[in-house]
């Protein structure tokens, strides 16, 4: 099943209709699809696909050449060219003539075999591109080979690409399109435990029950999810151990840098060097006081839901679930979904903030969205505002969300509006998000003072 993609499919179109050489680099996390996005935009056009084993240059060079070759003949053949720069030529010599598109999947698996690939490709492209009608396309999904072998400034291909693209995870409303048959709340829980990632998504039986589903993919040993963030950081990283341990400490509650350190035992200097790197492979993500750009109250969080869930309640269960008692992990896991579920929903109403935007329907013409927290004078405690984004100096957008059971009351709007304080802004928005709605005494407050929003869950994204 094919959904969403939308902007990306009219980005590669675009490129295409251009008839003039293209170069495009496609990059993005495993399992995002990209694969199923470039099969997607080539079907019914003139194209050669190959994708690179993580084998030697002749096993790869032998694949290449018979997607060459077949794709030109339409039957199977045993021939190979005696060199890539060979069959590269060939193919720009076929684009000469016609619009062609040769995309290269898992492109640093060929590199790595055949190290002069990339300078090959530059020198072709040098030779070629003023004749070319040719739509190169260069897939990875290794982020750091990616971003510092193919775009950085020092890389033999840099300044010849016409394009790049990383591809993200779906955000919730596209999530939706894969659940229809689950409620409202249901999809906001399936998105919080498997995020966005197309792959993650299919493991997902709307069959079953969101518990069934847990059951079946996060604490079964068996299942294909099980043990997915782990094998994905060992073909990322060459130290797993270290980093799961960081990951454990992140998703448990230690999101500063002393307390990643203290909870894994290493010096900070260590954890720093591998935190980085795992705010580099999208891992995790690094947060500041919406407004503050340097800041030692910078926090980390982990970026994919599918991580999140999984190094907060996999490994302390992993005993229990290793005797096949998923039942008994699951009771433990379920008292504490809703707390779980308190960021999720936070970034859910991000997301809608945005589509209000980008539909020219939100009040505050904002250009970023986070988070705040601080110390508040007043009080001498610490504050926190869930969402807070301006347009300028005198215009704010301040949000709160709360993904309870019970009515948002009168108290949460009267807080949110004494934070509000701390700011010097002249015109406020106050949004206010729930899960199950709001109380008599808060609606006519927010009536009675004009500038509030009150969203409940189950509208925000109705098509």
């Amino acid at each position: 099943m094919f959904i969403g993609r939308e902007r990306e499919l009219a980005a590669l179109n675009r490129l295409y209709s251009s008839n003039k050489f293209e170069f495009l680099v496609l990059y993005g996390r495993r399992r995002v699809g990209k694969t199923a996005l470039i099969s997607r935009f080539i079907g019914g056009k003139n194209a050669i696909y190959f994708t690179g084993v993580e084998s030697n240059a002749k096993q790869n060079l032998e694949n290449f050449s018979k997607s060459i070759l077949e794709c030109r003949t339409g039957i199977e053949t045993d021939g190979s060219f005696h060199s890539f720069q060979a069959a590269l030529e060939y193919v720009f010599k076929m684009s000469e003539q016609e619009r062609l598109i040769l995309a290269i999947d898992e492109y640093p698996y060929v590199a790595r075999s055949e190290k002069s690939l990339a300078s090959t490709i530059q020198l072709l492209i040098d030779k070629y591109k003023d004749n070319s009608q040719l739509m190169l396309i260069l897939c990875g999904s290794s982020l750091s080979y990616m971003e510092d072998r193919v775009l950085a400034y020092k890389a033999p291909l840099y300044g010849r690409r016409t394009a790049q693209m990383k591809l993200a995870p779906f955000e919730f409303e596209e999530v939706c399109q894969y659940f229809r048959k689950f409620s409202d709340e249901d999809k906001a829980l399936l998105y919080g435990i498997v995020g966005g990632t197309p792959q993650y998504l299919l493991q997902i039986d709307d069959r079953l029950s969101v518990e069934e589903n847990i059951k079946n993919t996060f604490l079964n040993p068996s299942s294909a999810l099980f043990e997915e963030p782990e094998n994905l950081l060992k073909q990322e990283v060459r130290e797993p151990a270290l980093y799961n341990a960081i990951i454990t400490a992140i998703a448990t509650g230690s999101t500063r840098m002393s307390e990643i350190s203290g909870k894994v035992g290493e010096d900070t200097n260590v954890c720093s060097t591998y935190v980085k790197n795992l705010v580099t492979l999208g891992i995790i993500r690094k947060e500041t006081p919406y407004g503050e750009k340097a800041s030692r109250k910078a926090i980390y969080a982990i970026e994919d839901n599918l991580f999140r869930f999984w190094y907060r309640f996999v490994p302390e269960n992993n005993s229990i679930i290793a005797r096949g008692a998923a039942d008994l992990a699951y009771k433990r896991i379920e008292p504490f979904l809703p707390d779980y579920m308190g960021k999720v929903f936070e970034e859910i109403c991000k997301q809608y903030l945005w589509k209000l935007l980008l539909a020219g329907e939100c009040p505050v013409q904002f250009s970023s969205l986070g988070r705040w927290w601080g110390n508040d004078p007043k009080s001498k405690q610490q504050a926190e505002i869930d969402i807070l984004a301006e347009q300028d100096r005198d215009t704010a957008l301040l949000g709160e969300c709360k993904w309870t059971n019970e009515k948002v009351d009168l108290g949460v709007l009267e807080t949110l509006v004494k934070r509000s304080e701390l700011f010097p802004y002249q015109n406020k928005n106050f949004y206010l998000f729930a899960k199950s709605g709001f109380t008599k005494g808060c609606i006519d407050r927010a009536k009675e003072m004009g500038n509030v929003v009150l969203v409940r869950y189950g509208e925000m994204f109705k098509e």
